[in-house]
């Protein structure tokens, strides 16, 4: 891929941000692939070494703020006329409602993943109490001279050690895995909105 190419769908990808922000982001990677042509580099090669358009995409668009992109989405290219405002304020019963809906049951399922969550933290915390109360327990039939209860004791202590590290993992991997997918989710949604100018 030549510079020519990779600019022009690094800026079909991005045509949905602020038009500044745009052609700020174009001029780097233009300047940059030049200041590779310069060192030595072929035009494919300085290009091949910035990397793929998706992910350069992806790396501007984690940095461009989501305000910025709805402010730029719904920027009417013309200012509206009377009746369209009147039909705006007339049709809000409905399409307001259906917003705080739709926006009501994404936070209700975000909300409920990081419930999940923060359960599996509350099991690891009481296996973790688990411990120290075997124990406890553990010296106390010991003392009294019931070894068999000392020792089943002892045994479930060390049981819950062994649980608890192996839950550990099961909880970071879930603790990141929905900050993962609440990155991906923002994302996926700024992408959608920079885009949008192509269907235009």
């Amino acid at each position: 891929m030549d510079k020519q190419q990779f600019l022009s769908e690094l800026r079909n990808s991005l045509s949905g941000i602020p038009r500044d922000e745009l052609e700020e982001r174009l001029l780097f990677y233009s300047e940059m692939i030049d200041d590779r042509i310069e060192e030595g580099m072929s035009e494919e090669e300085a290009v091949a070494g910035i990397g793929q358009v998706g992910d350069v995409v992806n790396q501007i668009l984690s940095e461009v703020p989501l305000s910025d992109l709805v402010k730029e989405r719904f920027r009417p290219g013309r200012s509206l006329k009377a009746w369209e405002i009147v039909l705006i304020i007339l049709g809000a019963p409905l399409w307001l409602p259906l917003l705080i809906a739709a926006a009501a049951v994404i936070l209700s399922l975000y909300i409920a993943l990081w419930a999940v969550v923060i359960s599996l933290w509350a099991v690891e915390v009481s296996i973790w109490v688990c411990v120290p109360a075997a124990i406890t327990l553990g010296i106390v039939c010991a003392v009294r001279g019931h070894a068999a209860a000392a020792l089943g004791m002892f045994g479930i202590a060390l049981f819950c050690v062994g649980f608890s590290v192996f839950f550990f993992v099961i909880c970071v991997a879930a603790s990141r895995g929905l900050v993962r997918l609440a990155k991906a989710a923002v994302l996926g949604l700024k992408a959608r909105f920079a885009r949008k100018e192509e269907s235009k």
